[in-house]
């Protein structure tokens, strides 16, 4: 079987893992968390990170870091996974759902479009005029990896007064090359960025996410709210509700380790998925989804597109790829349509319906083959050829 994306642990992983335990931290303190932090503030070039036990907890913490309440909306995209917004329901707020572009991230022009015409900027903020509720921030993600358009994102938030949550759970490393943004890395360019080191991300610790902050003030009362929000911890004293939100010792070892190797994997990401795409570019009816020109991204995942020139539909390549021994998996089913939001806004969803049942993610571990990469594009052109 070749796995869809498994973790590479070649590095010194068991080494600092070893050295957490022989010193018998294991919990929420210890060396390597404060470690952990350092190491990816000084790589995203921000003055501090807050590790958290998971992004979704990291989501959490920033939705309530930038004021939202049980009376506000959140505009979140529809095609993502559901972790992205589910926090917005934690809080009490409501989602807006807003369609994707071609790149499988927010469609920035239908944003635009919304708040000019569907919405009033008034002295409490945008309000929706459907529902006459207050949207207070937006959740961006930057899909597989891809940064979304974040020039033209803070051109409206500045505009409409909207605070920026940038998930980049699925882009770490990812950064722009060109334009006003140049050098700064997905999540660092909101007003938050959370970060997720879950088994199949780029990194992973097991578990775990990280937490950075525009304002270096909300990084620190995220951490206060991250740590059961304890003003005397010796007499535990809590002046207000806290959650147990951080990362342990053992995940930020593993994390340290993994951060090392980060530049490598994208390299070899990089290199793996061009590969790809000059074989599959020979294909008919396939095509390799293209990531931002202005950046440099870390190709977390790789997605082809499948039209109506390949000889099956993508849940019949799909199954067909499984038999085979090739993971593969479709798109996330889009969340407006799930069953806890079917009562919420969505706003001219189009494009996302259609990339639903088109896309179809293959195997792109940073361990992958070329050996492995040419019997997976062998297999799709066999496919075809049936």
């Amino acid at each position: 079987m070749i796995p869809l994306s498994v973790p590479n642990l070649k590095g010194n992983e068991l080494k600092y893992v070893t050295e957490a335990i022989e010193d018998e931290w294991v919990s929420t303190g210890g060396s390597f968390i404060d470690r952990f932090e350092n190491d990816m503030a000084r790589y995203l070039n921000i003055e501090q990170a807050i590790a958290v036990q998971s992004g979704t907890a990291g989501l959490h913490l920033a939705l309530q870091l930038a004021g939202v309440t049980n009376k506000h909306e959140v505009i979140v995209p529809t095609l993502t996974f559901i972790a992205a917004v589910n926090p917005v329901k934690y809080i009490g707020a409501s989602p807006v759902f807003m369609d994707c572009d071609n790149s499988l991230n927010m469609n920035i022009s239908k944003l635009r479009e919304f708040c000019k015409t569907e919405c009033s900027l008034t002295n409490s903020g945008l309000v929706n005029n459907k529902t006459n509720k207050v949207i207070k921030a937006l959740v961006i993600v930057h899909v597989f990896g891809n940064m979304a358009n974040m020039e033209e994102l803070m051109k409206i938030a500045n505009v409409y007064n909207l605070k920026i949550i940038e998930d980049a759970t699925e882009a770490l490393g990812t950064k722009y090359t060109s334009g006003k943004y140049s050098g700064k890395f997905a999540g660092t360019i909101g007003d938050f960025g959370v970060y997720s080191f879950n088994g199949n991300k780029i990194i992973t610790t097991g578990g775990g996410g990280m937490l950075v902050a525009k304002d270096s003030s909300l990084a620190g009362r995220a951490k206060y709210l991250s740590t059961q929000a304890k003003d005397d911890s010796l007499h535990y004293t809590h002046n207000e509700v806290g959650y147990n939100y951080r990362m342990t010792n053992l995940q930020a070892a593993l994390g340290v380790a993994q951060l090392e190797q980060l530049e490598v994997f994208i390299e070899t990401k990089s290199n793996n998925y061009f590969y790809y795409k000059k074989l599959i570019d020979g294909i008919p009816g396939l095509s390799l989804l293209e990531f931002n020109k202005k950046t440099r991204p870390n190709y977390w995942f790789y997605s082809i597109v499948i039209d109506n020139k390949y000889s099956v539909n993508r849940d019949q390549l799909l199954e067909e790829l499984n038999k085979r021994n090739i993971q593969t998996r479709p798109i996330w089913g889009l969340i407006h349509e799930q069953k806890p939001y079917l009562s919420e806004k969505g706003y001219q969803i189009e494009k996302a319906n259609y990339y639903y049942k088109q896309v179809l993610n293959i195997p792109c571990s940073s361990n992958l083959t070329k050996i492995e990469i040419n019997r997976i594009s062998e297999h799709l052109k066999d496919i075809n050829s049936q």
